[in-house]
């Protein structure tokens, strides 16, 4: 059964708006409201259509007025962010971690609130040299996070868990979603792909599982549509190694050695390039692989765009072209080949 009145957490950012735009042109949704501390984007508002823009903070209590005055009975967290931006690292984690606490606490109070959806991440399962080679839903991480949105989100996930045991009567899903790729949405990672020469940690090659933005969307309209309580990694089929996808982006890999990697790090967030934390360092190091048969099986749904796909499409729409011309490339290789086969002979 549709829900009647839909609650949209992070709302300025590209999930929270465009899930909104799309459960308001739901002709089987009375209201659709969108919560944010700033409003966003003027495009992204238009798309928005009939959804109503509420400023406010999920931190404030106050939060737990919007949702009875309105009587809401659907609640989509999306708000939980990785990337700090202007804000800061402190700010972050308030938002994240108090503002889940804060979100919660008035969806406990409310008799009408039946359904919460939260967006978290795989990142739950950490990034270690001990990883199994892909992780289930059941499975712990070898290395807990100590830091970072990592950290955020294993404290979000263990507040939705003592909210499920207080109220049994509210459907949770909580979504563990791989890193986002797209042409559209802007994270670290895109960030990241489109630098001129990208820096790699010397010695590692990591395996990297994405999942499309428009597919991540869709995924979180089905869990706002549909009663599908539990956990579910949400990644899209296949891998890259992270050589393959700079390589298929054109780009210049540089590779780093580990005992030089934070302060690189720290360079590239001061020229405000992309801000890397320790916990994206580490998964560049050893990378992170869910397994989605969860998804498909029970969740049922399967996403549209495989690893390599999502990537290629993001590449294509941020229109990346190769920093060294290709062909460059290829009279160097074939010069190497025609040295070495003279050697041989």
């Amino acid at each position: 059964m549709a829900p009647n009145v839909v609650l949209v957490t992070g709302v300025s950012r590209f999930l929270g708006g465009h899930l909104a735009a799309r459960l308001a042109a739901n002709p089987d949704i009375e209201r659709v409201l969108g919560v944010d501390t700033v409003p966003p984007p003027r495009d992204l508002l238009r798309r928005m259509g009939r959804a109503e823009f509420v400023r406010a903070d999920i931190r404030n209590p106050l939060i737990a007025k919007v949702i009875a005055t309105a009587k809401v009975d659907t609640v989509v967290h999306a708000s939980l962010s990785a990337n700090p931006g202007a804000t800061g690292r402190t700010a972050m984690k308030e938002m994240n971690v108090i503002g889940t606490m804060q979100l919660l606490a008035a969806c406990q109070k409310s008799d009408l609130v039946r359904k919460f959806v939260v967006k978290s991440t795989t990142a739950v399962y950490g990034s270690s040299p001990r990883d199994p080679a892909v992780f289930t839903e059941s499975m712990g991480p070898k290395d807990l996070p100590s830091s970072g949105y990592a950290k955020d989100a294993v404290e979000v996930e263990g507040y939705v868990r003592g909210f499920g045991r207080r109220r049994p009567d509210v459907t949770i899903s909580t979504l563990r979603f791989a890193n986002f790729i797209g042409p559209r949405i802007d994270t670290v990672l895109t960030r990241y792909f489109a630098l001129p020469v990208v820096p790699t940690v010397l010695g590692y090659d990591a395996r990297v599982q994405l999942l499309h933005s428009e597919d991540a969307l869709a995924i979180l309209e089905r869990a706002t549509l549909h009663d599908l309580p539990g956990v579910f990694n949400a990644g899209a089929d296949g891998l890259l190694l992270l050589s393959q996808a700079i390589r298929r982006a054109g780009r210049v890999p540089l590779p780093v050695p580990s005992f030089a990697v934070q302060p690189f790090a720290q360079v590239v967030r001061g020229a405000r390039l992309v801000d890397f934390s320790p916990e994206q360092m580490r998964f560049l190091n050893f990378g992170r692989v869910v397994d989605t048969a969860k998804l498909r099986e029970q969740f049922g749904f399967t996403p549209r765009w495989t690893t390599q796909q999502a990537f290629d499409d993001y590449v294509r729409g941020r229109g990346l072209r190769p920093v060294i011309d290709p062909e460059l490339v290829n009279d160097a290789e074939r010069g190497i080949r025609g040295v070495l086969a003279r050697l041989g002979r």
